[in-house]
């Protein structure tokens, strides 16, 4: 099963109150699952690894072998794919988590677009955040 999994993250402040989103659907562009929680105090960048975990929980409950994730950092996309150095040390346990958990799919792949090409999954971050304040 295919499914793609668009992510966000982010605080209100850097670092500040956060949240982590994401959105499922299959490969019609039906939606499957989402899902947005606050994490506490965090930076922009930990949201955003925070918020790629969600969404590799999200494939694998919906039980994908195959995923595409969808994110508008593309510092966390250079980086999980490993074009980038983490040079934050502590970003570096979130991004071994989320390279470890990737292997598990048989196959992955992880792709940067605009915030506005990521609409759904940056309005459940930002209500979640709205909720919470």
């Amino acid at each position: 099963m295919k499914v793609v999994v668009n992510v966000d993250g982010g605080s209100r402040g850097n670092p500040g109150p956060a949240a982590v989103a994401a959105v499922a659907v299959d490969e019609s562009g039906g939606e499957l699952i989402e899902r947005a929680e606050t994490i506490g105090d965090a930076t922009n960048n930990v949201a955003e690894y925070r918020a790629l975990l969600l969404g590799i929980e999200l494939a694998r409950e919906l039980g994908a072998d195959e995923v595409e994730f969808v994110a508008d950092s593309l510092l966390i996309v250079e980086q999980v794919r490993g074009n980038w150095k983490v040079k934050q040390a502590h970003l570096r346990p979130l991004r071994d988590r989320a390279v470890d958990e990737l292997a598990e799919f048989r196959s992955w792949s992880i792709r940067h677009v605009k915030r506005g090409e990521n609409e759904r999954a940056d309005e459940l971050l930002n209500d979640v955040l709205d909720e919470a304040a």
